[in-house]
């Protein structure tokens, strides 16, 4: 009960992000966001969130030392990600972020926003992807290569942790039908892009002010 409540707790809280996020992106214009929108954002955030961590977890309960890594390499590849293609920009340092941090300030804040910026994208896309050249600190146009990169290298990632859970599996296990746990857990996180390609496709508030849509991106 206390896991369901949990998970419920942070699909909204992801839910509620996703819907700040757009109004953020498109403060000129009048945002309404359908019921219908809402409901693919839950569906999208809850398959994506539950499978990721269920993931996780087996392969932790199989490989303790190995979890830890991945989740390391994870967390430093988003840390770092941000801060490459700032530099690679050749932009300004930010100065605007507040006029009485000095500059070893505005570091350790812009150090504290990559670090939540990449704790979340180790579980779940990140609603508002960070883009430390911009004034604003965050990315206005919509990347599709980006997102379809992400979800790409995710999925393999998933298939690649439940195969290692699947060979090293103790007798814990010995009562669980394997094989088809790991095709529902697949299945699950395939349900969650397909849900994300919907709200983009038909239900996202500002469609019609994409360059292009997601079938036509993909």
């Amino acid at each position: 009960v206390f896991m369901v409540l949990s998970l419920l707790s942070i699909v909204y809280g992801a839910l509620r992000c996703n819907i700040l996020a757009i109004k953020i992106k498109y403060d000129d214009y009048n945002v309404r966001v359908k019921p219908a929108a809402y409901l693919c954002i839950f569906m999208w955030r809850s398959f994506e969130i539950a499978t990721r961590v269920a993931v996780l977890v087996l392969f932790g309960s199989v490989l303790q030392i190995w979890v830890l890594l991945v989740g390391l390499v994870n967390f430093l590849s988003f840390f770092f990600y941000p801060w490459i293609l700032f530099w690679l920009s050749r932009s300004p340092f930010p100065e605007n972020i507040e006029k009485e941090l000095s500059r070893l300030g505005t570091t350790i804040v812009l150090c504290l926003l990559t670090f939540l910026y990449a704790g979340i994208n180790v579980f779940c896309w990140s609603a508002v992807q960070v883009e430390l050249s911009d004034p604003d600190l965050i990315s206005k146009s919509q990347n599709w290569y980006r997102m379809t990169v992400y979800y790409i290298m995710r999925l393999m990632e998933n298939a690649f942790l439940l195969l290692m859970w699947y060979i090293y599996r103790t007798d814990f296990y010995l009562y669980v039908c394997a094989p088809m746990l790991c095709v529902q857990l697949l299945i699950g996180y395939c349900m969650g892009i397909f849900f994300m390609l919907v709200f983009y496709q038909y239900c996202h508030p500002c469609k019609k002010l994409f360059s292009s849509s997601v079938t036509e991106a993909l």
